[in-house]
């Protein structure tokens, strides 16, 4: 049987084993696969294995050997599933692989902008703490996160995890979800949409992107935060309109925005986030710590083995 993996890269650069799947089968591993190339690579395969590669109907119809896709990764909008499912291939995913290396990143952006600490270390090599005429060197004031309030919508694994982080600061958890009577962990209250925007001192997106969330943080959404707020998004680029959000930062309605994804990826040259005032972007690793990357791979080892041993799991048709 032959196993292909068509853009191994972003999930192991080097630092994990491909063993446990090769003992599965014949495997070829691609670190990238342009889309001139998919079919070329994956005429003989009965196993296919993508991360961002993507797998449409014209393609799933020219792979007659081809029983089964696994998506490295959670979001399977890469493959036309309704096409698999009519040709008979199964298709998985990796769920819940990695929530706290995302929340980790979450509060990376947030003490970035709180603490100072890299336009501080950068104040210091430069010699100005040497100057100094004082013991303590600061630029601008920091700000404490105790007794904060954050607001978080989407309350799923990633959501949980960032709100159990914010409670050990002694910050203040309010949530918007779908589902106004979900049950809520000691310290977190469901509010409403508008009330999360107007009151929350920062707001970190954990929702999926559909048609309902596109562009769901808007010039008018914008213009009801406080102008001290931050807003942090490691979910999905498309749930922000990036021009209102590049203007938001350029006129001070709101303080500072951390973002681990974009629109576009890698970016275009214009995306106006990129030569937007008060914003740190992260190129969209909040998920690849190395400890999150195994956790992913022994997920799809074991999905592609239960496939195989006839116990599917983590499918998605």
């Amino acid at each position: 049987m032959q196993i292909v993996i068509l853009d191994g890269y972003t999930l192991n650069p080097g630092d994990l084993c491909w063993k446990p799947l090769a003992a599965m089968g014949e495997l070829t591993c691609f670190e990238r696969t342009a889309p001139q190339d998919v079919l070329a690579r994956s005429k003989d395969a009965a196993v296919l294995l993508t991360n961002k590669t993507v797998l449409d109907e014209n393609t799933l119809k020219q792979l007659p050997k081809l029983r089964y896709v696994g998506v490295l990764a959670t979001g399977t909008n890469v493959v036309d599933i309704k096409a698999a499912t009519a040709l008979g291939i199964l298709v998985t995913n990796v769920p819940g692989y990695g929530p706290d290396a995302v929340a980790q990143m979450v509060f990376a952006h947030i003490l970035h902008a709180t603490q100072q600490v890299a336009r501080h270390s950068d104040a210091v090599m430069q010699g100005k703490w040497s100057l100094s005429e004082d013991f303590c060197f600061t630029l601008s004031p920091l700000q404490s996160l105790k007794g904060k309030t954050l607001g978080l919508v989407g309350f799923g694994d990633i959501g949980q995890a960032v709100a159990q982080i914010a409670l050990a600061f002694g910050m203040q958890v309010i949530v918007n979800t779908r589902n106004a009577k979900l049950v809520l962990p000691a310290g977190c209250t469901w509010v409403t949409q508008d009330s999360l925007f107007m009151d929350s001192d920062i707001v970190s997106l954990h929702c999926p992107l559909t048609t309902a969330t596109d562009k769901l943080i808007n010039r008018s959404v914008l213009k009801q935060m406080k102008p001290t707020a931050m807003l942090i998004n490691t979910a999905r680029g498309g749930l922000v309109d990036e021009s209102a959000l590049a203007d938001a930062l350029a006129q001070g309605q709101i303080a500072f925005s951390g973002v681990d994804v974009l629109s576009t990826e890698p970016p275009q040259k214009d995306n106006p986030l990129l030569k937007a005032p008060n914003i740190s972007i992260s190129p969209h690793n909040a998920w690849a710590t190395i400890e999150a990357r195994q956790n992913l791979l022994n997920i799809a080892v074991n999905n592609l083995s239960g496939f195989l041993n006839g116990d599917a799991v983590n499918t998605v048709n």
